[in-house]
Protein backbone atom coordinates (compact mmCIF):
# COMPACT_ATOMS: atom_id res chain seq x y z
CA UNK A 1 0.00 0.00 0.00
CA UNK A 2 1.30 3.47 -0.88
CA UNK A 3 1.43 5.87 2.10
CA UNK A 4 0.20 9.47 2.01
CA UNK A 5 3.00 11.78 3.25
CA UNK A 6 0.37 14.24 4.55
CA UNK A 7 -0.83 11.63 7.03
CA UNK A 8 2.56 11.56 8.69
CA UNK A 9 2.60 15.25 9.69
CA UNK A 10 3.03 16.38 13.30
CA UNK A 11 0.02 18.70 13.08
CA UNK A 12 -1.87 18.80 16.42
CA UNK A 13 -5.14 16.91 16.52
CA UNK A 14 -8.17 19.06 15.59
CA UNK A 15 -6.05 21.88 14.13
CA UNK A 16 -7.52 23.92 11.30
CA UNK A 17 -6.38 22.77 7.78
CA UNK A 18 -6.09 25.02 4.72
CA UNK A 19 -8.65 24.16 2.05
CA UNK A 20 -5.94 23.11 -0.37
CA UNK A 21 -4.34 20.81 2.18
CA UNK A 22 -7.69 19.26 3.05
CA UNK A 23 -8.42 18.68 -0.62
CA UNK A 24 -5.03 17.16 -1.10
CA UNK A 25 -5.64 14.83 1.80
CA UNK A 26 -8.96 13.64 0.38
CA UNK A 27 -7.64 13.12 -3.16
CA UNK A 28 -5.44 10.03 -3.58
CA UNK A 29 -1.91 11.00 -4.45
CA UNK A 30 -0.36 9.38 -7.52
CA UNK A 31 2.96 7.75 -6.81
CA UNK A 32 5.39 6.19 -9.25
CA UNK A 33 6.81 2.84 -8.22
CA UNK A 34 9.41 1.32 -10.51
CA UNK A 35 8.57 -2.25 -11.42
CA UNK A 36 11.17 -4.65 -10.09
CA UNK A 37 12.82 -7.13 -12.42
CA UNK A 38 12.68 -10.79 -11.48
CA UNK A 39 15.77 -12.70 -12.67
CA UNK A 40 15.51 -16.47 -12.92
CA UNK A 41 18.15 -19.20 -12.84
CA UNK A 42 17.04 -22.53 -14.29
CA UNK A 43 19.04 -25.58 -13.12
CA UNK A 44 17.08 -28.14 -15.15
CA UNK A 45 18.98 -30.17 -17.78
CA UNK A 46 17.21 -29.91 -21.15
CA UNK A 47 18.51 -32.68 -23.39
CA UNK A 48 18.02 -32.29 -27.14
CA UNK A 49 18.38 -35.95 -28.15
CA UNK A 50 15.47 -37.99 -29.51
CA UNK A 51 15.03 -39.97 -26.29
CA UNK A 52 15.64 -37.13 -23.85
CA UNK A 53 13.01 -35.69 -21.51
CA UNK A 54 12.77 -33.86 -18.18
CA UNK A 55 11.33 -35.47 -15.06
CA UNK A 56 7.68 -34.90 -14.22
CA UNK A 57 8.83 -33.27 -10.98
CA UNK A 58 10.44 -30.50 -13.06
CA UNK A 59 7.21 -29.49 -14.83
CA UNK A 60 7.15 -25.91 -13.53
CA UNK A 61 6.37 -22.61 -15.26
CA UNK A 62 8.94 -20.28 -13.72
CA UNK A 63 10.10 -17.27 -15.73
CA UNK A 64 12.38 -14.24 -15.68
CA UNK A 65 10.45 -10.96 -15.88
CA UNK A 66 12.06 -7.66 -16.87
CA UNK A 67 10.75 -4.21 -17.76
CA UNK A 68 11.81 -2.03 -20.68
CA UNK A 69 10.75 0.64 -23.15
CA UNK A 70 11.28 1.22 -26.85
CA UNK A 71 10.32 3.98 -29.29
CA UNK A 72 8.46 2.85 -32.41
CA UNK A 73 6.97 5.27 -34.90
CA UNK A 74 7.80 8.18 -32.62
CA UNK A 75 5.85 6.73 -29.67
CA UNK A 76 7.48 5.36 -26.54
CA UNK A 77 6.16 1.92 -25.56
CA UNK A 78 6.65 0.49 -22.07
CA UNK A 79 6.73 -3.29 -22.20
CA UNK A 80 7.41 -6.39 -20.14
CA UNK A 81 9.66 -9.24 -21.28
CA UNK A 82 8.81 -12.69 -19.94
CA UNK A 83 11.29 -15.53 -20.52
CA UNK A 84 10.64 -19.04 -19.30
CA UNK A 85 8.53 -22.15 -19.78
CA UNK A 86 4.92 -23.13 -20.18
CA UNK A 87 3.83 -26.72 -19.58
CA UNK A 88 1.63 -28.23 -22.26
CA UNK A 89 -0.64 -31.18 -21.64
CA UNK A 90 -1.79 -34.19 -23.54
CA UNK A 91 -5.20 -33.19 -24.94
CA UNK A 92 -6.71 -36.55 -24.00
CA UNK A 93 -5.30 -37.27 -20.53
CA UNK A 94 -4.54 -33.63 -19.57
CA UNK A 95 -1.26 -34.87 -18.09
CA UNK A 96 1.91 -32.76 -18.63
CA UNK A 97 3.53 -33.61 -21.95
CA UNK A 98 6.19 -30.97 -22.71
CA UNK A 99 7.97 -28.04 -21.14
CA UNK A 100 8.25 -25.36 -23.81
CA UNK A 101 10.58 -22.37 -23.70
CA UNK A 102 9.35 -18.99 -24.91
CA UNK A 103 10.11 -15.28 -24.90
CA UNK A 104 7.19 -12.83 -24.75
CA UNK A 105 7.17 -9.06 -25.16
CA UNK A 106 3.90 -7.50 -24.00
CA UNK A 107 2.87 -3.85 -23.96
CA UNK A 108 2.09 -2.59 -20.48
CA UNK A 109 -1.47 -1.49 -19.68
CA UNK A 110 -3.17 -2.81 -22.83
CA UNK A 111 -6.69 -4.31 -22.85
CA UNK A 112 -7.19 -7.92 -23.92
CA UNK A 113 -9.77 -7.32 -26.66
CA UNK A 114 -7.84 -4.45 -28.24
CA UNK A 115 -4.36 -5.96 -28.13
CA UNK A 116 -3.37 -8.59 -30.73
CA UNK A 117 -0.99 -11.48 -30.07
CA UNK A 118 1.53 -12.76 -32.62
CA UNK A 119 3.18 -16.17 -32.22
CA UNK A 120 6.55 -16.48 -33.98
CA UNK A 121 8.71 -19.49 -34.86
CA UNK A 122 11.44 -20.46 -37.30
CA UNK A 123 11.52 -23.71 -39.23
CA UNK A 124 14.10 -26.41 -39.92
CA UNK A 125 12.45 -28.54 -38.74
CA UNK A 126 14.67 -28.37 -35.68
CA UNK A 127 15.24 -24.62 -35.43
CA UNK A 128 14.71 -22.50 -32.34
CA UNK A 129 13.09 -19.08 -32.70
CA UNK A 130 16.32 -17.19 -31.95
CA UNK A 131 16.78 -16.17 -35.60
CA UNK A 132 13.44 -14.45 -36.05
CA UNK A 133 13.59 -13.07 -32.49
CA UNK A 134 16.95 -11.33 -32.82
CA UNK A 135 16.61 -10.34 -36.45
CA UNK A 136 13.07 -9.25 -37.18
CA UNK A 137 10.41 -7.43 -35.15
CA UNK A 138 11.20 -7.80 -31.45
CA UNK A 139 11.92 -4.58 -29.50
CA UNK A 140 15.67 -5.20 -29.77
CA UNK A 141 17.64 -6.59 -32.71
CA UNK A 142 21.18 -7.43 -33.73
CA UNK A 143 23.23 -5.20 -36.01
CA UNK A 144 24.64 -7.01 -39.04
CA UNK A 145 26.61 -5.99 -42.11
CA UNK A 146 24.37 -7.96 -44.50
CA UNK A 147 24.93 -8.81 -47.28
CA UNK A 148 28.59 -8.52 -46.23
CA UNK A 149 30.25 -10.67 -43.57
CA UNK A 150 29.64 -9.32 -40.05
CA UNK A 151 33.12 -9.01 -38.47
CA UNK A 152 33.87 -10.80 -35.17
CA UNK A 153 33.09 -9.41 -31.69
CA UNK A 154 32.42 -7.00 -30.21
CA UNK A 155 28.94 -7.13 -31.71
CA UNK A 156 26.07 -4.75 -31.05
CA UNK A 157 22.34 -4.80 -30.42
CA UNK A 158 20.04 -1.84 -30.91
CA UNK A 159 16.49 -0.73 -30.23
CA UNK A 160 14.38 -1.80 -33.18
CA UNK A 161 12.46 1.06 -34.82
CA UNK A 162 10.77 -1.55 -37.02
CA UNK A 163 9.43 -3.53 -34.07
CA UNK A 164 5.91 -4.89 -34.41
CA UNK A 165 5.28 -4.11 -30.74
CA UNK A 166 3.26 -1.04 -31.74
CA UNK A 167 0.70 -3.36 -33.33
CA UNK A 168 0.89 -6.57 -31.30
CA UNK A 169 2.32 -8.41 -28.32
CA UNK A 170 5.02 -10.80 -29.51
CA UNK A 171 5.57 -14.40 -28.37
CA UNK A 172 8.54 -16.40 -29.71
CA UNK A 173 8.07 -20.17 -29.40
CA UNK A 174 10.81 -22.82 -29.31
CA UNK A 175 9.46 -26.24 -30.39
CA UNK A 176 10.37 -29.35 -28.40
CA UNK A 177 14.06 -30.20 -28.76
CA UNK A 178 15.06 -26.58 -29.51
CA UNK A 179 16.06 -23.74 -27.21
CA UNK A 180 15.36 -25.02 -23.70
CA UNK A 181 12.24 -27.00 -24.69
CA UNK A 182 11.91 -30.69 -23.90
CA UNK A 183 9.40 -33.48 -23.46
CA UNK A 184 8.22 -34.40 -19.96
CA UNK A 185 8.53 -38.04 -18.91
CA UNK A 186 7.22 -40.55 -19.84
CA UNK A 187 7.17 -38.72 -23.20
CA UNK A 188 10.33 -38.33 -25.26
CA UNK A 189 11.46 -35.54 -27.58
CA UNK A 190 10.99 -37.76 -30.62
CA UNK A 191 7.27 -38.02 -29.83
CA UNK A 192 6.94 -34.38 -30.93
CA UNK A 193 9.17 -34.59 -34.02
CA UNK A 194 6.66 -34.90 -36.81
CA UNK A 195 4.49 -32.64 -38.95
CA UNK A 196 1.23 -33.32 -37.15
CA UNK A 197 2.76 -33.94 -33.72
CA UNK A 198 4.71 -30.67 -33.88
CA UNK A 199 1.67 -28.62 -34.92
CA UNK A 200 -0.40 -30.22 -32.17
CA UNK A 201 2.22 -29.32 -29.54
CA UNK A 202 2.41 -25.70 -30.73
CA UNK A 203 -1.40 -25.54 -30.60
CA UNK A 204 -1.28 -26.79 -27.00
CA UNK A 205 1.32 -24.14 -26.17
CA UNK A 206 -0.85 -21.38 -27.64
CA UNK A 207 -3.88 -22.56 -25.67
CA UNK A 208 -1.83 -22.65 -22.47
CA UNK A 209 -0.51 -19.14 -23.13
CA UNK A 210 -4.02 -17.81 -23.71
CA UNK A 211 -5.26 -19.37 -20.48
CA UNK A 212 -2.33 -18.37 -18.28
CA UNK A 213 -2.39 -14.77 -19.48
CA UNK A 214 -6.17 -14.25 -19.88
CA UNK A 215 -5.82 -13.59 -23.62
CA UNK A 216 -8.48 -15.82 -25.17
CA UNK A 217 -10.36 -12.86 -26.59
CA UNK A 218 -7.34 -11.11 -28.12
CA UNK A 219 -6.92 -11.01 -31.93
CA UNK A 220 -4.44 -13.74 -32.85
CA UNK A 221 -1.76 -13.94 -35.55
CA UNK A 222 0.92 -16.44 -36.63
CA UNK A 223 4.32 -15.63 -38.14
CA UNK A 224 6.27 -18.60 -39.50
CA UNK A 225 9.49 -18.70 -41.50
CA UNK A 226 10.68 -21.45 -43.90
CA UNK A 227 9.43 -24.83 -42.58
CA UNK A 228 7.54 -22.61 -40.15
CA UNK A 229 5.23 -21.75 -43.08
CA UNK A 230 4.30 -25.41 -43.54
CA UNK A 231 3.81 -25.54 -39.76
CA UNK A 232 1.53 -22.48 -39.90
CA UNK A 233 -0.76 -24.07 -42.48
CA UNK A 234 -1.20 -27.24 -40.40
CA UNK A 235 -1.34 -25.30 -37.13
CA UNK A 236 -3.96 -22.83 -38.35
CA UNK A 237 -6.29 -25.70 -39.24
CA UNK A 238 -5.64 -27.52 -35.96
CA UNK A 239 -6.35 -24.34 -34.01
CA UNK A 240 -9.62 -23.92 -35.89
CA UNK A 241 -10.58 -27.47 -34.96
CA UNK A 242 -9.82 -26.59 -31.33
CA UNK A 243 -12.09 -23.55 -31.46
CA UNK A 244 -9.36 -20.95 -31.98
CA UNK A 245 -9.78 -18.91 -35.13
CA UNK A 246 -7.00 -16.62 -36.27
CA UNK A 247 -7.11 -13.09 -37.60
CA UNK A 248 -3.96 -13.30 -39.69
CA UNK A 249 -1.06 -15.50 -40.82
CA UNK A 250 2.29 -14.36 -42.21
CA UNK A 251 4.16 -16.89 -44.33
CA UNK A 252 7.75 -15.74 -44.79
CA UNK A 253 9.95 -17.68 -47.23
CA UNK A 254 7.45 -20.44 -47.86
CA UNK A 255 7.71 -24.12 -48.62
CA UNK A 256 4.15 -25.37 -49.02
CA UNK A 257 4.69 -28.20 -51.53
CA UNK A 258 7.79 -30.35 -51.07
CA UNK A 259 7.08 -32.07 -54.38
CA UNK A 260 8.17 -28.86 -56.09
CA UNK A 261 11.46 -28.46 -54.21
CA UNK A 262 14.16 -28.05 -56.85
CA UNK A 263 11.68 -27.19 -59.61
CA UNK A 264 13.77 -25.21 -62.14
CA UNK A 265 10.72 -23.27 -63.36
CA UNK A 266 10.09 -21.93 -59.87
CA UNK A 267 13.79 -21.25 -59.27
CA UNK A 268 14.61 -19.44 -62.52
CA UNK A 269 13.47 -15.92 -61.47
CA UNK A 270 15.64 -16.18 -58.33
CA UNK A 271 18.66 -17.22 -60.39
CA UNK A 272 18.01 -14.26 -62.69
CA UNK A 273 17.77 -11.94 -59.66
CA UNK A 274 21.16 -13.23 -58.43
CA UNK A 275 22.71 -12.69 -61.85
CA UNK A 276 21.19 -9.19 -61.98
CA UNK A 277 22.64 -8.30 -58.56
CA UNK A 278 26.14 -9.53 -59.48
CA UNK A 279 26.02 -7.81 -62.90
CA UNK A 280 26.26 -11.08 -64.82
CA UNK A 281 23.19 -10.69 -67.05
CA UNK A 282 23.48 -10.91 -70.79
CA UNK A 283 20.44 -8.68 -71.17
CA UNK A 284 21.05 -5.30 -72.82
CA UNK A 285 20.29 -2.72 -71.68
CA UNK A 286 20.52 -3.96 -68.10
CA UNK A 287 17.07 -3.82 -66.42
CA UNK A 288 16.77 -1.11 -63.79
CA UNK A 289 13.71 -2.43 -61.94
CA UNK A 290 14.28 -5.85 -60.35
CA UNK A 291 10.62 -6.63 -59.75
CA UNK A 292 9.61 -5.85 -63.34
CA UNK A 293 12.54 -7.90 -64.59
CA UNK A 294 11.51 -10.83 -62.35
CA UNK A 295 8.00 -10.73 -63.82
CA UNK A 296 9.51 -10.89 -67.32
CA UNK A 297 11.62 -13.92 -66.35
CA UNK A 298 8.63 -15.61 -64.69
CA UNK A 299 6.67 -15.31 -67.94
CA UNK A 300 9.56 -16.95 -69.81
CA UNK A 301 9.88 -19.63 -67.11
CA UNK A 302 6.28 -20.82 -67.32
CA UNK A 303 6.19 -20.83 -71.13
CA UNK A 304 9.30 -21.23 -73.31
CA UNK A 305 11.55 -22.53 -70.51
CA UNK A 306 9.02 -25.10 -69.31
CA UNK A 307 8.57 -26.36 -72.89
CA UNK A 308 12.36 -26.52 -73.37
CA UNK A 309 12.75 -28.68 -70.25
CA UNK A 310 10.04 -31.03 -71.48
CA UNK A 311 11.60 -31.40 -74.95
CA UNK A 312 15.23 -31.80 -73.86
CA UNK A 313 17.56 -33.14 -75.35
CA UNK A 314 15.88 -31.48 -78.30
CA UNK A 315 16.68 -27.80 -77.99
CA UNK A 316 15.71 -24.47 -79.45
CA UNK A 317 18.82 -22.30 -79.72
CA UNK A 318 16.83 -19.10 -79.27
CA UNK A 319 15.40 -20.34 -75.95
CA UNK A 320 18.81 -21.51 -74.73
CA UNK A 321 20.27 -18.14 -75.67
CA UNK A 322 17.54 -16.36 -73.69
CA UNK A 323 18.17 -18.65 -70.69
CA UNK A 324 21.86 -17.78 -70.86
CA UNK A 325 21.09 -14.06 -70.93
CA UNK A 326 18.81 -14.34 -67.91
CA UNK A 327 21.17 -16.45 -65.78
CA UNK A 328 24.67 -15.34 -66.79
CA UNK A 329 25.59 -18.98 -67.49
CA UNK A 330 27.03 -19.82 -70.93
CA UNK A 331 25.05 -22.02 -73.29
CA UNK A 332 27.46 -24.96 -73.26
CA UNK A 333 27.25 -25.19 -69.47
CA UNK A 334 23.46 -24.93 -69.52
CA UNK A 335 23.28 -27.80 -72.00
CA UNK A 336 25.60 -29.86 -69.79
CA UNK A 337 23.08 -29.25 -66.96
CA UNK A 338 20.21 -30.39 -69.21
CA UNK A 339 19.01 -26.77 -68.92
CA UNK A 340 18.20 -27.38 -65.22
CA UNK A 341 19.38 -24.30 -63.34
CA UNK A 342 18.19 -25.83 -60.03
CA UNK A 343 20.37 -28.94 -60.39
CA UNK A 344 22.87 -30.10 -57.76
CA UNK A 345 26.10 -32.07 -58.03
CA UNK A 346 26.75 -35.38 -56.25
CA UNK A 347 28.00 -33.57 -53.11
CA UNK A 348 24.92 -31.42 -52.76
CA UNK A 349 26.37 -28.24 -54.27
CA UNK A 350 24.01 -26.08 -56.32
CA UNK A 351 25.47 -25.92 -59.83
CA UNK A 352 24.20 -22.41 -60.41
CA UNK A 353 25.35 -20.97 -57.06
CA UNK A 354 28.86 -22.39 -57.43
CA UNK A 355 29.25 -21.49 -61.11
CA UNK A 356 28.02 -17.91 -61.51
CA UNK A 357 31.13 -16.35 -59.86
CA UNK A 358 33.49 -19.30 -60.33
CA UNK A 359 35.93 -17.14 -62.27
CA UNK A 360 36.37 -15.09 -59.09
CA UNK A 361 36.75 -18.16 -56.89
CA UNK A 362 33.46 -17.43 -55.10
CA UNK A 363 30.11 -19.10 -54.57
CA UNK A 364 26.73 -17.56 -53.73
CA UNK A 365 24.72 -18.11 -50.58
CA UNK A 366 21.66 -20.27 -51.07
CA UNK A 367 19.75 -18.36 -48.37
CA UNK A 368 20.74 -14.99 -49.86
CA UNK A 369 22.34 -14.88 -53.30
CA UNK A 370 23.83 -11.44 -52.65
CA UNK A 371 26.21 -13.02 -50.12
CA UNK A 372 29.41 -14.58 -51.46
CA UNK A 373 32.16 -16.71 -49.95
CA UNK A 374 35.51 -18.15 -51.04
CA UNK A 375 35.05 -21.47 -52.82
CA UNK A 376 38.66 -22.32 -53.65
CA UNK A 377 41.05 -24.60 -51.78
CA UNK A 378 39.69 -26.41 -48.73
CA UNK A 379 36.75 -24.00 -48.56
CA UNK A 380 35.36 -25.59 -51.70
CA UNK A 381 35.44 -29.05 -50.08
CA UNK A 382 33.49 -28.26 -46.89
CA UNK A 383 30.18 -30.12 -46.62
CA UNK A 384 27.57 -27.74 -48.09
CA UNK A 385 24.72 -29.60 -46.40
CA UNK A 386 25.64 -28.23 -43.01
CA UNK A 387 23.58 -25.04 -42.74
CA UNK A 388 26.31 -23.19 -40.87
CA UNK A 389 28.64 -23.52 -43.86
CA UNK A 390 26.35 -21.71 -46.27
CA UNK A 391 27.83 -18.26 -47.06
CA UNK A 392 24.69 -16.53 -45.79
CA UNK A 393 24.69 -18.26 -42.42
CA UNK A 394 28.45 -17.86 -42.08
CA UNK A 395 28.00 -14.12 -42.51
CA UNK A 396 25.76 -13.83 -39.43
CA UNK A 397 26.21 -16.92 -37.24
CA UNK A 398 28.82 -15.28 -35.02
CA UNK A 399 26.72 -12.26 -34.14
CA UNK A 400 23.64 -14.42 -33.54
CA UNK A 401 25.38 -16.80 -31.14
CA UNK A 402 27.18 -14.11 -29.15
CA UNK A 403 24.36 -11.61 -28.87
CA UNK A 404 21.71 -14.18 -28.01
CA UNK A 405 23.69 -15.34 -24.99
CA UNK A 406 24.41 -11.75 -23.99
CA UNK A 407 20.81 -10.59 -24.45
CA UNK A 408 19.22 -13.57 -22.74
CA UNK A 409 21.53 -13.60 -19.73
CA UNK A 410 22.25 -9.93 -19.16
CA UNK A 411 19.17 -8.03 -20.35
CA UNK A 412 16.35 -10.57 -20.10
CA UNK A 413 17.99 -12.03 -16.97
CA UNK A 414 17.33 -15.71 -17.69
CA UNK A 415 20.25 -18.04 -17.04
CA UNK A 416 20.52 -21.80 -17.28
CA UNK A 417 23.05 -24.58 -16.80
CA UNK A 418 21.81 -26.21 -20.03
CA UNK A 419 23.17 -25.56 -23.48
CA UNK A 420 20.79 -23.54 -25.64
CA UNK A 421 19.91 -25.49 -28.81
CA UNK A 422 19.60 -23.04 -31.68
CA UNK A 423 19.58 -25.68 -34.44
CA UNK A 424 18.92 -29.35 -33.70
CA UNK A 425 20.17 -31.65 -36.47
CA UNK A 426 18.85 -34.63 -34.51
CA UNK A 427 15.31 -33.31 -34.80
CA UNK A 428 15.67 -32.91 -38.56
CA UNK A 429 17.16 -36.38 -39.04
CA UNK A 430 14.42 -38.01 -36.95
CA UNK A 431 11.53 -35.94 -38.30
CA UNK A 432 8.36 -37.78 -39.31
CA UNK A 433 7.03 -36.05 -42.42
CA UNK A 434 3.76 -38.01 -42.50
CA UNK A 435 0.78 -35.68 -42.60
CA UNK A 436 -2.96 -36.20 -42.67
CA UNK A 437 -4.65 -33.25 -44.38
CA UNK A 438 -8.16 -31.91 -43.59
CA UNK A 439 -9.74 -34.42 -46.00
CA UNK A 440 -7.98 -37.39 -44.39
CA UNK A 441 -5.55 -37.78 -47.30
CA UNK A 442 -1.90 -38.67 -46.61
CA UNK A 443 0.32 -35.82 -47.81
CA UNK A 444 3.69 -36.44 -46.15
CA UNK A 445 5.66 -39.38 -47.50
CA UNK A 446 5.09 -41.61 -50.54
CA UNK A 447 5.37 -45.41 -50.71
CA UNK A 448 9.09 -45.13 -51.49
CA UNK A 449 9.80 -42.92 -48.51
CA UNK A 450 10.13 -39.70 -50.51
CA UNK A 451 8.94 -36.52 -48.82
CA UNK A 452 5.82 -35.23 -50.59
CA UNK A 453 4.58 -32.94 -47.83
CA UNK A 454 1.84 -30.63 -49.08
CA UNK A 455 0.28 -28.11 -46.71
CA UNK A 456 -1.20 -25.49 -49.04
CA UNK A 457 -4.38 -27.54 -48.88
CA UNK A 458 -4.57 -27.04 -45.12
CA UNK A 459 -4.25 -23.29 -45.66
CA UNK A 460 -6.97 -23.34 -48.31
CA UNK A 461 -9.26 -25.27 -45.96
CA UNK A 462 -8.88 -22.89 -43.02
CA UNK A 463 -9.27 -19.83 -45.29
CA UNK A 464 -12.50 -21.28 -46.64
CA UNK A 465 -13.79 -21.95 -43.12
CA UNK A 466 -12.66 -18.62 -41.66
CA UNK A 467 -13.51 -16.22 -44.48
CA UNK A 468 -12.03 -13.24 -42.58
CA UNK A 469 -8.54 -14.72 -42.16
CA UNK A 470 -5.84 -12.47 -43.70
CA UNK A 471 -2.75 -14.18 -45.15
CA UNK A 472 0.45 -12.38 -46.16
CA UNK A 473 3.11 -14.23 -48.16
CA UNK A 474 6.45 -12.41 -47.73
CA UNK A 475 9.30 -13.39 -50.06
CA UNK A 476 12.98 -12.56 -50.51
CA UNK A 477 13.96 -12.28 -54.17
CA UNK A 478 17.49 -13.67 -53.62
CA UNK A 479 16.32 -16.76 -51.72
CA UNK A 480 17.32 -19.97 -53.54
CA UNK A 481 16.12 -22.23 -50.68
CA UNK A 482 12.45 -21.27 -50.98
CA UNK A 483 12.26 -19.42 -54.33
CA UNK A 484 9.63 -16.68 -54.45
CA UNK A 485 8.15 -17.67 -57.79
CA UNK A 486 7.65 -21.27 -56.69
CA UNK A 487 5.71 -19.94 -53.72
CA UNK A 488 3.47 -17.95 -56.06
CA UNK A 489 2.84 -21.07 -58.16
CA UNK A 490 1.96 -23.07 -55.03
CA UNK A 491 -0.47 -20.40 -53.83
CA UNK A 492 -2.04 -20.04 -57.26
CA UNK A 493 -2.62 -23.79 -57.48
CA UNK A 494 -3.91 -24.40 -53.96
CA UNK A 495 -7.53 -25.64 -53.86
CA UNK A 496 -9.21 -22.37 -52.93
CA UNK A 497 -11.77 -21.46 -55.55
CA UNK A 498 -13.80 -18.66 -53.98
CA UNK A 499 -12.57 -15.36 -55.46
CA UNK A 500 -13.76 -13.27 -52.52
CA UNK A 501 -11.82 -15.36 -50.02
CA UNK A 502 -8.76 -15.28 -52.26
CA UNK A 503 -8.74 -11.50 -51.87
CA UNK A 504 -7.63 -12.11 -48.27
CA UNK A 505 -4.34 -13.48 -49.63
CA UNK A 506 -1.56 -11.10 -50.65
CA UNK A 507 2.09 -11.56 -51.63
CA UNK A 508 4.99 -9.15 -51.23
CA UNK A 509 8.56 -9.25 -52.51
CA UNK A 510 11.76 -7.74 -51.11
CA UNK A 511 15.35 -7.29 -52.35
CA UNK A 512 16.60 -9.64 -49.64
CA UNK A 513 17.10 -13.32 -48.91
CA UNK A 514 15.50 -16.12 -46.92
CA UNK A 515 15.69 -14.08 -43.70
CA UNK A 516 14.06 -11.06 -45.30
CA UNK A 517 14.45 -8.91 -42.18
CA UNK A 518 18.28 -9.02 -42.18
CA UNK A 519 18.21 -6.42 -44.94
CA UNK A 520 17.44 -3.06 -43.32
CA UNK A 521 15.33 -1.57 -46.10
CA UNK A 522 13.43 -4.81 -46.59
CA UNK A 523 12.73 -5.10 -42.88
CA UNK A 524 11.27 -1.58 -42.82
CA UNK A 525 9.07 -2.30 -45.83
CA UNK A 526 7.95 -5.66 -44.45
CA UNK A 527 7.01 -3.94 -41.18
CA UNK A 528 4.89 -1.48 -43.16
CA UNK A 529 3.19 -4.33 -45.02
CA UNK A 530 2.56 -6.16 -41.75
CA UNK A 531 1.13 -3.01 -40.17
CA UNK A 532 -1.28 -2.69 -43.10
CA UNK A 533 -2.42 -6.31 -42.72
CA UNK A 534 -2.86 -5.96 -38.95
CA UNK A 535 -4.84 -2.77 -39.38
CA UNK A 536 -7.08 -4.39 -41.99
CA UNK A 537 -7.60 -7.46 -39.82
CA UNK A 538 -8.44 -5.56 -36.62
CA UNK A 539 -10.17 -2.42 -37.88
CA UNK A 540 -13.02 -4.37 -39.49
CA UNK A 541 -15.26 -4.79 -36.46
CA UNK A 542 -17.77 -6.89 -38.37
CA UNK A 543 -15.03 -9.32 -39.36
CA UNK A 544 -13.73 -9.44 -35.79
CA UNK A 545 -17.23 -10.22 -34.62
CA UNK A 546 -17.54 -13.06 -37.13
CA UNK A 547 -14.25 -14.58 -35.99
CA UNK A 548 -15.32 -14.43 -32.34
CA UNK A 549 -18.67 -15.98 -33.27
CA UNK A 550 -16.93 -18.69 -35.29
CA UNK A 551 -14.70 -19.50 -32.31
CA UNK A 552 -17.76 -19.81 -30.07
CA UNK A 553 -19.56 -22.10 -32.51
CA UNK A 554 -16.52 -24.36 -32.84
CA UNK A 555 -15.97 -24.40 -29.07
CA UNK A 556 -19.64 -25.26 -28.48
CA UNK A 557 -19.43 -28.15 -30.94
CA UNK A 558 -16.32 -29.48 -29.25
CA UNK A 559 -18.03 -29.17 -25.88
CA UNK A 560 -21.02 -31.12 -27.17
CA UNK A 561 -18.69 -33.93 -28.30
CA UNK A 562 -16.89 -34.10 -24.95
CA UNK A 563 -17.89 -36.71 -22.35
CA UNK A 564 -19.98 -35.31 -19.51
CA UNK A 565 -19.63 -36.06 -15.77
Amino acid sequence: MNSDPLAASDKPSGAEEPATAAAAKKAPRKTTTAKKDQPYFDPVAYGNGPDDAVAATEADENAAITHHSVTVGGAKIAYTATVGHLVTVDPSSSKPSAKMFYVAFTKDGAKEEARPLTFFYNGGPGSSSVFVLLGSFAPRRIKTAMPSFTPPAPYQMEDNPDSLLDRSDLIFINPVGTGYSAAIEPNKNRDFWGVDEDAASIAQFIKRYLTKNNRWNSPKFLFGESYGTARSCVLAYKLHEDGIDLNGVTLQSSILDYRQAGNPVGALPTAAADAWYHKKLGVHPTPTNLLNFAEEVAEFARTDYLNALRKFPQTDDEVVEKLSEYTGIDKATLLAWSLDIAAYDSRGNSLFLTTLLKSKGESLGSYDGRVTAISTGIAGKIDPNSGGNDPTMTAVSGVYTTMWNSYLNEQLKFTSTSSFTDLNDQAFLNWDFKHTDPTGAQKGVDSKGNIILYTAGDLAAVMALNVDLKVLSANGMYDFVTPFYQTIIDLQQMPLIDKTVRQNLSATFYPSGHMVYLDGGSRTQLKADLAKMYDEATANHAALGRIIALQKVTADKLGALSPVG
